[in-house]
């Protein structure tokens, strides 16, 4: 940590916080905008995709069901409508979806900003790996984002989207229900994936060991069943379908956490070594000599 870093005050930090609050929304607006304008790519082509059954997930489902001599995953219709019903019902969820996609397209900045802001606090070693962080950190915030779209929603549309509780009973949709569906289920398994970040950052500050992870694995996977259950419909099928990737996740947690500490283990070394071979003494912690 440089002594400049160490000579800022508490109000220099906040003005260094303001201003990279107000280039990552800065850069969400920028995108925003884009995305503004490319409405009808948005919404007809991505947006209500997981509505129509020939949706790749839903093709993708029948061909594993068709492969297994049945048609039971296999869908014709998902019997719903999407409609509006206020007055500026459609241009607010245009714009939220703007924002929400220009969030996703400028996460990459963002992350670069959050750690143009931490770096100073880092080791020289550390911050050579700039770009590794926000390429991984962007790469797992992506596959997220596709999981969530690919996977989360479709199971969640078709489930909800062809649930009734009686046959005079209609589905009509309102927008702002399928766009805050399809939104929440994209942008929380994006932060879902960030998980090994999390737990990387996490060992570095000496909070997780993996030990610990592995002790508490058991918790672990019945919070992530829970989770499962709280962002899918409620059928086992989608459950386990979303556990999976995130007990997978978890596992890689627990090797991240090994390298961390291995690899700390591994830099004390050298340095004691290069300490003796300069004749420098090497502090050690003795305990005190009693009577």
């Amino acid at each position: 940590m440089s002594n400049k870093q160490n000579d800022m005050s508490f109000l220099n930090h906040l003005e260094i916080l303001r201003w990279t609050l107000v280039r990552s929304s800065m850069a969400i607006f920028f995108f925003g905008i884009i995305a503004f304008f490319f409405k009808d790519f948005i919404f007809n082509q991505i947006i209500l995709a997981p509505k129509d059954p020939s949706f790749f997930t839903y093709r993708f489902l029948c061909s594993i069901s068709q492969s297994l001599g049945t048609n039971g995953l296999c869908i014709d219709e998902i019997p719903f409508i999407v409609q509006s019903r206020t007055m500026a019902g459609q241009f607010s969820a245009h714009i939220w979806t703007s924002i929400a996609v220009g969030f996703i397209l400028a996460f990459p900045f963002i992350i670069w900003e959050i750690w143009k802001f931490i770096s100073p606090g880092l080791y020289d070693k550390e911050k050579k790996n700039t770009r590794l962080f926000i390429f991984i950190s962007s790469m797992l915030f992506f596959i997220g984002i596709l999981f969530g779209y690919y996977i989360i929603t479709p199971l969640s549309i078709n489930f909800l989207g062809s649930y009734r509780v009686a046959a005079e009973v209609n589905n009509n949709i309102d927008l702002s229900s399928y766009t805050g569906l399809l939104k929440a289920s994209c942008l929380s398994s994006g932060f879902i994936f960030e998980l090994p970040i999390v737990i990387y950052f996490l060992t570095k500050m000496g909070l997780v060991t993996p030990e610990f992870l592995k002790e508490y694995r058991k918790y672990a996977l019945v919070l992530v069943l829970i989770l499962a259950a709280i962002i899918t419909p409620p059928d086992i099928i989608s459950q386990v379908i979303v556990a999976i990737p995130m007990m997978i996740l978890y596992e890689l947690s627990i090797k991240i956490s090994k390298y961390v500490l291995k690899k700390e283990k591994k830099e004390k070394e050298e340095k004691e070594k290069e300490m003796k071979k300069n004749n420098k003494p090497v502090k050690r912690t003795r305990k005190p000599i009693q009577d």
